[in-house]
């Protein structure tokens, strides 16, 4: 295997590629990616290629771009084009491309050989009729009168069809299976449709097309696919895949496997969902830089490392669950903290003079472009002017205790520049600040003065005289609502997030003024940004926001939970405890005098939540411990959480340095939770033994015998033995009692020791139940 710090990280699935290429089942691998060009790709096919191509490469096998055009009603060209142009962005040369319709002609023999083995059969009954003879879960289905038809017969109709005699939906091919199995899928399910329309290449060759259940399969075995991985709603589908390919007695037979789709909050996945919001006009288009598509995402001016950053980091699972959207978030900013350079920009100007500062007069000041903690060289010069811009939220009149920025009889440093005081608020006719004056400190250039005074507040600024007009798109997310269109009662238009886009006119320093299109640059205390490919030209400036140095929604959807202690949900993370606000004040001080704390304060305060990153840059000691825990796991919140709560609740009477576990071990402890191997209550075990011990976690894991149980053939087994044993909960439950869900849940983790993977025990409990 390739020993690229890139690798897909090892799963169930590496697990299985091992076991084959060590038992000289494959000497090598092909994988593949399968799209269907009728639209655009999207966050969660990003997933799938990062995997699939990603496995290839590290096994030093083959990869495959191919386009599933069975459906001419849907598929173009721009979709063709747009498919491979996002793939190559990504990383992945496209060496190895095909298309379904290169197989067309071998699918009809293929076809034309199950009619000859009684294993297919033409049925022109309306679809209607099918589907009610289909059945259900609980009733068998009913045979088609065509299942009667001789293979002459058979034979005859579907050349007629591929000739093109009979008209849309008159015709069908079916597979012969069998109408009483309990997967629906296999009762005869349709291998061949009739479509007269146009195909993007074959043009009028076909009216007759296969479905995709159909095609697929042989194309993975006219391609030597070792391993064919799709999406878990495509379990069902394993079945036939199989059947056919038996059925057809192939050369080539790959394995279907199977791994959880990818859904994301405030975000929908669905391609149906995704041409309504642009043909309706809710968005700009495919790549409209709020939309989930990889072309949104680089409009946007995310990067394809960020991406599969992000793919890497959700791993790979066997069951489905939602990914936090800040998780993305974090991979984004944690990516760009190292290639965007720092500069200032003001998007909501107010002005300010300073009025013992000479008119006329331009004083040349030097900004760097990085923090010290980017190992990235280089400065600029920015032009300090009498008549300045500041940051309208960045003035109060009356401001509360903690607010630490400009204010009347205030002082404040400039970033770069002089310490400040606001003198007097200068209103227009309705009454609203339009500018502020101030006098300035001539001995505080630089931030410093000769009596080395304390002030806690920094604050950007710009020219207004020198600095240069902008067009700052602030995008933010599509949707308010975290599972948007998952409520069937609940239009997802409904949950559109109205502050989604905000166009502001910004005022940037003059070393923008000749920032090329797809240029990417952090605008101090605001964000992320993007010269916009399209949009920004000379003199024309358009910057896209990428993503903010903070999460604003956070708090927003952070809501107090009742105790849950039937485990039926998923362990949470603590939220840290919010700080007092005198420790928390003491904490401010402490920073202001100390540049390396100042500095982490506001690094931090771009991961994790804020009362996380005040707490943990209060000292250097607990900075250091923090940051020497992240070497070791790089989830940024979870580390911060375990070390707020865990970790400082057992210094109160001794240092970090007396702790037993060392920072590196609380990370690889964390790093066991992310990863799933073990559970959040099992954590806490472990840490135990580690105050007592010292030992590194994954030693005690491994002694105890504590890793979670993800195995679903081993939690069924637990959850069917759980369910004979309480028939008469079961019973209950069935009967509308639903609360019993909880108790279920509990007996499975009672059963296991706590082991089982509770959600995967709740879903597999749902299942039965």
């Amino acid at each position: 295997m390739s020993e690229d710090p890139n690798r897909v990280p090892p799963n169930f699935i590496t697990s299985l590629i091992d076991a084959d290429l060590q038992s000289g089942k494959h000497q090598s691998i092909i994988t593949r990616f399968p799209p269907e060009p009728n639209g655009y790709l999207h966050i969660g096919h990003a997933k799938s290629i990062c995997l699939n191509f990603g496995l290839a490469l590290d096994y030093d096998g083959r990869y495959h771009l191919r386009y599933d055009d069975t459906n001419p009603l849907k598929e173009e060209t721009e979709y063709v084009d747009s498919i491979r142009a996002d793939i190559e962005w990504l990383g992945f040369a496209c060496e190895h491309v095909y298309f379904a319709s290169d197989y067309f002609e071998t699918m009809y023999e293929y076809a034309v050989q199950l009619i000859k083995k009684n294993k297919a059969y033409v049925d022109d009954q309306p679809l209607e009729v099918i589907r009610e003879q289909r059945g259900s879960i609980s009733e068998h289905g009913t045979d088609s009168p065509g299942r009667q038809r001789s293979v002459e017969q058979n034979l005859e109709l579907f050349a007629r069809m591929r000739a093109g005699e009979f008209p849309d939906g008159s015709h069908i091919l079916r597979a012969r299976i069998d109408m009483s199995s309990p997967n629906m899928l296999m009762r005869d399910p349709i291998l061949y449709r009739i479509r007269h329309a146009h195909h993007h290449r074959t043009a009028d060759a076909w009216c007759i097309y296969p479905m995709y259940d159909f095609a697929h399969c042989i194309e993975d075995s006219l391609e030597h696919i070792t391993h064919s991985i799709c999406t878990l709603e495509f379990e069902n589908n394993r079945e036939l895949y199989d059947w056919l390919l038996d059925e057809l007695e192939v050369d080539s037979h790959p394995q279907q496997i199977e791994f959880a789709r990818l859904s994301i909050e405030h975000t929908v996945m669905s391609k149906r969902k995704l041409l309504q919001l642009v043909q309706e006009g809710h968005v700009s288009g495919w790549d409209d830089p709020r939309m989930p598509t990889i072309a949104g995402m680089r409009r946007r001016g995310i990067t394809p490392e960020a991406i599969r950053q992000f793919t890497a980091m959700i791993g790979v699972a066997k069951a489905n669950s939602t990914v936090e959207i800040s998780q993305l978030e974090f991979c984004v900013r944690d990516d760009l903290n190292q290639r965007a350079p720092r500069v200032m920009a003001v998007l909501d100007p107010l002005k300010v003079t300073i009025t013992n500062y000479p008119e006329g007069k331009t004083e040349w000041l030097t900004g760097s472009y990085w923090p010290h903690d980017v190992p990235q060289e280089g400065e600029r010069e920015l032009p300090f002017t009498r008549e300045l811009y500041i940051e309208r939220e960045d003035f109060m009149e009356n401001p509360p205790k903690k607010f630490f920025r400009l204010a009347p009889g205030r002082e404040v440093r400039l970033r770069y520049g002089y310490y400040i005081t606001c003198q007097e608020v200068v209103r227009d006719d309705q009454g609203r600040i339009i500018e502020l004056l101030c006098t300035h400190d001539p001995e505080s250039r630089g931030g410093s003065t000769p009596d080395e005074r304390k002030v806690r507040g920094t604050i950007h600024w710009v020219s207004a005289t020198e600095s240069v007009p902008a067009t700052v798109r602030l995008y933010d997310r599509l949707f308010a609502h975290p599972r948007p269109g998952q409520d069937p009662d609940v239009d997802f238009l409904t949950q559109l997030n109205p502050e989604s886009l905000v166009t502001v006119t910004a005022r940037l320093e003059p070393s923008l003024k000749d920032a090329k299109p797809g240029d990417r640059v952090q605008f101090e205390r605001q964000g992320y940004f993007f010269a916009d490919p399209q949009d920004h030209k000379d003199g024309e400036l358009v910057f896209n926001r990428i993503v903010a140095l903070k999460d604003s929604w956070a708090k927003l959807e952070a809501k107090p939970a009742a105790p849950d202690t039937s485990e039926v949900a998923a362990p949470k993370e603590k939220t840290p405890q919010a700080p007092t606000r005198a420790r928390s004040e003491e904490r401010d001080r402490v920073r202001a005098e100390d540049a390396d704390l100042f500095a982490r304060h506001e690094r931090y305060g771009a991961q994790i939540d804020e009362d996380s990153a005040d707490i943990l840059s209060g000292s250097t000691e607990i900075a250091d411990f923090y940051d020497a825990a992240l070497t070791a796991h790089d989830g940024a919140q979870s580390v911060a959480n375990w070390v707020v709560n865990e970790v400082m609740r057992e210094i109160k009477d001794r240092t970090l340095a007396d702790l037993k576990p060392t920072p590196q071990h609380i990370g690889q402890l964390v790093k066991l939770i992310d990863t799933q191997v073990i559970s959040s209550r099992t954590a806490k075990d472990v840490f135990e033994l580690m105050l007592k011990q010292g030992s590194a976690p994954e030693a005690i894991v491994e002694q105890k015998g504590l890793r979670q149980l993800t195995d679903d053939g081993a939690i069924q087994k637990i959850v069917d033995e759980v369910l004979e044993g309480n028939s008469e909960q079961v019973e209950q439950y069935r009967a509308g009692k639903t609360q019993l869900l909880g108790f279920f849940v509990g007996q499975v983790m009672k059963a296991s020791r706590g082991k089982a993977d509770p959600q995967r025990s709740r879903e597999l409990l749902l299942e039965r139940l």
